[in-house]
């Protein structure tokens, strides 16, 4: 039972279903938190920023970990710290309580995803990994597009603590199913990279503090400006690192190569765009719109739903058409989102953001899961969870500095209210300023990519 591909499925699926239920989850429950526990928008912001973060910045080195010493080990650690850290929050009575162990929550999820990916990685080939991977991405959809209704019925139930308790149980009886996994790790022995890990962790963390803590300390504060440039310092000192070893933990090697290059661009610019709306728009759907924290999270299904389907169906596409136009489709159509959603305004109905949610919505379903496929097939299979960890750190890192950017803007244009007047014209600035970049990053994308498909027949051999 252990090495059957149904069970890895299932058992991977379960744990990949609680991650972002517990990003969007909580980005509902922020207006709540901070009412209850009397804390500051920067005290909420890390909230989401500490979990993102934290994520982001282990990424790598859980990669690194778990293939030197064993996926399914590392798998098993990364869900117990995320179920710990999950039952911490639900019962936390503190802000920076919260924050803290939100952030460990972070911890475990990057080991989780980053061992997950892997561990299918090493268990489907061929034609099997591209259904496998639609599969996932499909899941990830599932938690993106039912996390925020979830969590507002969670909410109007019970509490914003059942937020962070429901997907901490999920975990748990992921755990339970660990045992059927089958363990594999780098079949010749290494060593874990310590200065690496330690300078891109502490790197990123200071990157964030700084854009988060920006607005309230001011952006000439002697502590901002030391947290930018100990930040700049410390991601120089681990390029410098990275190249000296024989085996990097992060491959700047395969930047090099326009496959690989592409995909980490369209990975980064998409999650930049729908990570911060559903961050922020909940706020301004309660706040500015006045919805319940119920009809929030279910306006948000219009802009997640797509995501269950369109998985799937790029999986399809790609046995009649180049994984290449899907992606450079995707982002395009972000791009097209981002800016029709500008029509924004206090008295937006549902029927009004439905077209641009959705169509923001379609393009993220059409690369999620598309996009990893690619990225791990890039690399060698030995090297299966530090490639994951390589495109999900562009990932992540993208997001949460996108988080930490919109975060700032806002602040600025409200007051630190997140409130009108302002959340609306700042909001507005946010989706041009995205619609602008998206429309860059498809071209940039389109080069790329097209230049790969010139050099070689990677991509057929990638996708199966």
């Amino acid at each position: 039972m252990r090495n059957h591909p149904a069970i890895v499925l299932v058992v991977v699926l379960l744990s990949t279903l609680s991650l972002p239920v517990s990003l969007t989850g909580a980005s509902v429950a922020l207006p709540d938190i901070g009412r209850d526990l009397d804390a500051g928008l920067a005290g909420v912001q890390w909230v989401i920023n500490g979990y993102n973060a934290t994520f982001a910045s282990f990424m790598l080195a859980t990669g690194a970990l778990a293939d030197l010493f064993g996926r399914r080990r590392v798998f098993a650690t990364g869900v117990a710290i995320f179920a710990g850290a999950g039952l911490l929050a639900a019962v936390a009575d503190d802000i920076l309580l919260l924050d803290v162990v939100r952030a460990l929550a972070g911890v475990g999820a990057a080991a989780a995803a980053t061992s997950a990916a892997a561990i299918l990685a090493g268990t489907f080939h061929g034609a099997a990994r591209t259904r496998a991977f639609s599969v996932f991405g499909t899941t990830i959809g599932v938690g993106l597009a039912f996390g925020p209704s979830i969590a507002g019925l969670l909410i109007d139930t019970f509490s914003w603590r059942a937020v962070f308790a429901a997907p901490a149980i999920a975990a748990l009886l992921v755990l339970a199913l660990v045992p059927l996994l089958p363990e594999s790790r780098q079949s010749q022995a290494g060593r874990v990279d310590w200065v690496g890990t330690v300078s891109f962790t502490a790197g990123l963390l200071l990157l964030i503090f700084g854009f988060v803590q920006g607005p309230e300390f001011g952006w000439a504060d002697l502590r901002i400006v030391a947290a930018f440039a100990a930040a700049v310092a410390l991601l120089v000192s681990f390029v410098r690192v990275q190249r000296r070893r024989a085996e990097p933990m992060f491959d700047l090697a395969l930047l090099a190569n326009p496959q690989f290059l592409g995909i980490c661009l369209a990975a980064a610019t998409i999650i930049s765009v729908l990570v911060p709306l559903l961050v922020y728009l909940p706020s301004y759907l309660t706040t500015v719109v006045g919805l319940s924290s119920g009809a929030a999270g279910a306006t948000l299904i219009l802009l997640t739903a797509p995501t269950v389907v369109f998985p799937l169906l790029s999986g399809v596409l790609t046995r009649v058409v180049p994984a290449s136009l899907v992606i450079v489709v995707s982002v395009a159509t972000v791009a097209v989102g981002a800016a029709w959603a500008t029509v924004l305004a206090p008295t937006s109905s549902t029927a009004a953001l439905a077209g641009p949610l959705l169509t923001i919505g379609v393009g993220i379903g059409l690369s999620i899961g598309l996009l990893d496929a690619l990225a791990i097939g890039s690399v060698a299979p030995h090297r299966a969870a530090t490639g994951a960890g390589m495109i999900n750190t562009a990932r992540l890192a993208s997001e949460t500095i996108a988080i930490a950017v919109v975060g700032a803007v806002l602040a600025s244009a409200t007051g630190g209210r997140l409130a009108d007047p302002g959340f609306t014209g700042g909001l507005r600035t946010v989706l041009w300023s995205m619609a602008g970049v998206l429309a860059c990053a498809t071209v940039a994308t389109a080069v790329l990519l097209r230049r790969a498909r010139t050099a070689g027949p990677a991509e057929k051999v990638t996708t199966g």
